[in-house]
């Protein structure tokens, strides 16, 4: 493999806890058996007959779902920004990879929002592959989340591993539990920002940020 292009593992030592990995549940995991028990009490509480033919194989059904859409617990984001490169031609200028798209769930009311992750940060020596920043974002997105939490997170975890010169993260999303329960506002979105380094310091830096991710 070509030294300058080589695979860095980011050292464990100096970075937060979930940039390392999942969270650490405070209890054991239930078993199979006992996640699909939870679903049939919680198809009788909504009034159903949990015995019923239709919805006889939901419970099986939400646990195969929950292995997908939860499945960030079981990954590392430092791991996901393990792949960098030194040939960069002298590059130095920030990278932003824009409209990337994740679905999550609410930690509140285990309820969907989605929307869009603008990404960009300044690399120092090494750039990370494109890929890898769409990756850590759907690592926290498949997690319980609040979307002020995962737009913080994304940034630390680039922070923590790359080292760059400044990072910048917008999240716009849709939340479920206030456009189809609660307040019922169809389309309302909600936008949470975090910005580190030279894009808090130099505010022309922060102009061309948001000018390149309008498209103006």
């Amino acid at each position: 493999m070509d030294a300058k292009n080589s695979i860095i593992k980011p050292a464990k030592q100096g970075l937060s806890d979930h940039v390392r990995g999942g969270a650490t549940p405070s209890t054991p995991r239930p078993s199979r058996e006992a996640a699909e028990e939870a679903v049939r009490t919680l198809i009788a509480y909504a009034g159903d007959d949990a015995t019923r033919e239709g919805v006889l194989d939901t419970p099986k059904r939400v646990i195969d779902a929950y292995e997908e859409i939860y499945e960030g617990y079981r990954e590392s984001p430092a791991e996901a920004l393990d792949r960098t490169f030194s040939e960069t031609g002298g590059y130095d200028d920030f990278v932003l990879v824009k409209d990337i798209q994740f679905n999550s769930h609410c930690e509140h009311h285990m309820m969907p929002f989605y929307g869009k992750a603008h990404v960009a940060y300044m690399p120092t020596d090494r750039v990370v592959g494109l890929s890898k920043l769409a990756r850590l974002v759907d690592v926290y997105a498949h997690r319980l989340q609040t979307q002020e939490h995962m737009t913080s997170q994304i940034a630390t975890a680039i922070e923590e591993v790359l080292k760059p010169r400044g990072v910048a993260v917008m999240l716009e999303a849709e939340h479920m539990c206030m456009s189809i329960r609660g307040v019922q506002k169809l389309g309302a979105l909600t936008v949470t920002t975090h910005f580190s380094g030279a894009f808090r310091d130099d505010p022309n830096q922060l102009v061309r940020f948001m000018t390149l991710l309008r498209g103006k």
